[in-house]
């Protein structure tokens, strides 16, 4: 059962289910009838439909209408607001991305692609292949002698002409240990090339990090194709160790087999 609900005063005289109280004075009446018309205005307002909102408070239709599309406009001018500071940070992070590659180009460039490092780099291994040949030049030169001075020895009875020949075996035995000294000095050159290799590759390392890392590179690399023609193309060696895709010692004597 609907529970009957002690009215106040103020609601009875909002609703007009109560008179209005008499004035006490000549001033008191007139302000709160004036009071209690405001409050009725409120009312009205509050318990009008929406379409209605304009009218009840009067405010012109047309002007609601605009405060409403000024208010959506100014919502979609927050939105882009707030994408303009998104894209601010992205292209901030590009800068930066940026200025910090160019720094390890500098770096780069200062250190090792500049004309005095990389004439030094191509120097060494000028050097590493000169040094080789002309080892290699004096070993099979001594090789040579070794052979004939055995073979003429093997035909000579004179004990003098013996000793001649096996002192210039051994003279030759000494020059081809000579020769290959040559191994230390290509072992020092290829080192220093390798030190500047290095320090190439671990800057390139870090500018490939900072664009994503290894992967994320790779994913905009070219397709690799080999234009090579001809023997030119069969020609993939010497291979280093673990190296797949060539022909061992075995499986070409498998082919005579």
């Amino acid at each position: 059962m609907p529970v009957n609900r002690r009215r106040f005063r103020i609601e009875q005289a909002f609703v007009g289910d109560m008179p209005m109280p008499a004035a006490t004075d000549g001033e008191a009446g007139p302000m709160h009838r004036e009071i209690m018309n405001e409050l009725r205005s409120i009312r009205a307002q509050m318990a009008a439909p929406s379409h209605d909102a304009a009218k009840v408070a009067g405010i012109d239709p047309a002007a609601a209408q605009q405060i409403a599309e000024s208010q959506a406009l100014l919502e979609t001018y927050r939105a882009q607001i707030e994408q303009c500071e998104k894209l601010k940070v992205e292209l901030d992070l590009i800068y930066d991305a940026i200025n910090r590659t160019k720094r390890e180009i500098a770096v780069l460039h200062g250190k090792s692609f500049d004309g005095n490092e990389m004439s030094k780099v191509t120097g060494e291994l000028g050097a590493v292949v000169g040094g080789t040949e002309e080892a290699t030049q004096q070993i099979l030169e001594a090789a040579e002698a070794i052979d004939q001075a055995a073979s003429a020895l093997a035909k000579v009875n004179s004990p003098d002409q013996q000793k001649i020949l096996s002192e210039e075996i051994s003279e030759r035995v000494v020059s081809i240990f000579e020769a290959c000294n040559f191994q230390d000095l290509t072992g020092q050159r290829i080192s220093k090339v390798m030190a500047t290799m290095k320090f190439i590759e671990n800057h390139i390392t870090v500018m490939m990090d900072i664009w994503g890392g290894v992967d994320a590179i790779r994913a905009h690399a070219p397709p690799i194709i080999d234009e090579r023609e001809g023997d030119a193309k069969l020609l993939n060696g010497p291979k280093l160790d673990g190296d797949a895709g060539h022909a061992s010692q075995n499986d070409i004597d498998a082919l005579f087999d």
